[in-house]
């Protein structure tokens, strides 16, 4: 049921054509609040929506807290979906203007997508542009200079409306047009999440996403496993990004790498994955991970892979057991004893937190 917001009587130009904008829409509440901020003032919406390799999983509704898009719904605005694909892997590889604290091009993603967004507004006559965002609210592509960056290297300078910190920013040009009204935005700043809740409140905008970064590219851990594969394979395929997210991973030559599957969703996904392309392994007489080989697997490394298996597998007890290895059309059995500390140290892929020196205090 379409939910109707009351809607100002601006939204028309001097040809009485309604207005049209294009609004980057990741279905969370800023870009939500964005949305909804503009349809009021009766200006037609449309929203797309860019998907990448590191990003949560629309398809998969377990991977996000809600609906992402049930807004779109609610309130009765169009969503086009859009996948960046190899040119979003290309600026994370090498970013213009850098990474952030671990391996998210921020500006270059933003600008990215503000670029894309471009051809969505001129294919369908919109005259600009929509975005969630907020001053201060992310250290690096959300300051006050860095939007400046961003607008410039877009081309898109006065086009790009931030309905929810607008107040704060320089009029656009449909503002200083009267196309859009500037005292019907908002002048929100910083990390604080209290002024969007009320303003949801407001709209009748119950249901949205609790507040996470979304981006695999700003964990550690998940960072630290797609640098050290890109120092390992410099075209790495959509199969690899996507088992970056599962299992424990293993470094074990140049052009080997090994991932033990910790709950039995992983074990299926990759199976799916790595179906055809690698080798894996399984512990029968117990209950077992799924361990993928990718890459060229020498008898050593398989030898190695087979005692992971058994580590990880409910026979880790035990002095060894028997772990079956399908090697493409080859399938045999090889007896295994479950891998120490040692060996799961020398080979496991993980950012080492430093610990920090033991401070001795001196008492007088």
């Amino acid at each position: 049921m379409q939910t109707k917001i009351e809607t100002s009587s601006l939204a028309t130009n001097h040809s009485t054509r309604p207005v049209k904008a294009i609004a980057l829409y990741s279905g969370g509440l800023d870009s939500t609040l964005a949305i909804l901020t503009v349809l009021r003032q009766g200006i037609e919406v449309k929203a797309v929506t860019f998907l990448n390799h590191f990003g949560c999983d629309i398809s998969d509704k377990s991977s996000c807290s809600k609906d992402p898009f049930s807004a779109a719904e609610k309130f009765g605005f169009e969503v086009k979906l859009c996948h960046l694909a190899d040119k979003f892997i290309r600026i994370v590889k090498d970013p213009k203007f850098g990474h952030g604290k671990n391996m998210n091009p921020c500006m270059d993603c933003r600008i990215l997508m503000l670029k894309e967004a471009r051809e969505f507004m001129d294919m369908t006559g919109a005259e600009f542009l929509i975005t969630g965002e907020v001053l201060g609210q992310r250290p690096m592509s959300q300051r006050r200079d860095a939007l400046d960056i961003i607008d410039r290297e877009a081309g898109l300078r006065g086009l790009i409306l931030r309905p929810l910190c607008a107040k704060l920013l320089k009029p656009t040009v449909m503002e200083e047009e009267g196309t859009v009204n500037r005292d019907l935005l908002y002048g929100f700043s910083g990390r604080s999440r209290k002024p969007q809740m009320a303003l949801a409140a407001d709209f009748g905008l119950t249901d949205y996403p609790a507040p996470a970064g979304g981006c695999l590219l700003t964990e550690p851990n998940y960072s630290f496993r797609l640098r050290e594969l890109l120092d390992h394979e410099a075209d790495p395929s959509l199969e690899d990004l996507a088992l970056l997210r599962l299992g424990r991973h293993f470094r074990v030559s140049h052009g080997c790498k090994i991932i033990v599957g910790r709950n039995r969703s992983e074990n299926e996904a990759m199976l799916s994955l790595g179906a055809g392309k690698s080798a894996y392994l399984r512990v029968e007489a117990h209950a077992s991970p799924v361990v993928l080989m990718q890459g060229r697997a020498t008898e050593e490394i398989i030898r190695i892979a087979a005692s992971l298996c058994a580590r990880y597998s409910d026979a880790r007890h035990l002095d060894s057991v028997d772990v079956k290895v399908n090697e493409g059309g080859r399938v045999f059995t090889l007896r295994a004893e479950p891998a120490n500390e040692d060996l799961i140290e020398q080979y496991k892929i993980e950012k080492k937190e430093k610990k920090k020196p033991l401070t001795r205090k001196v008492f007088s």
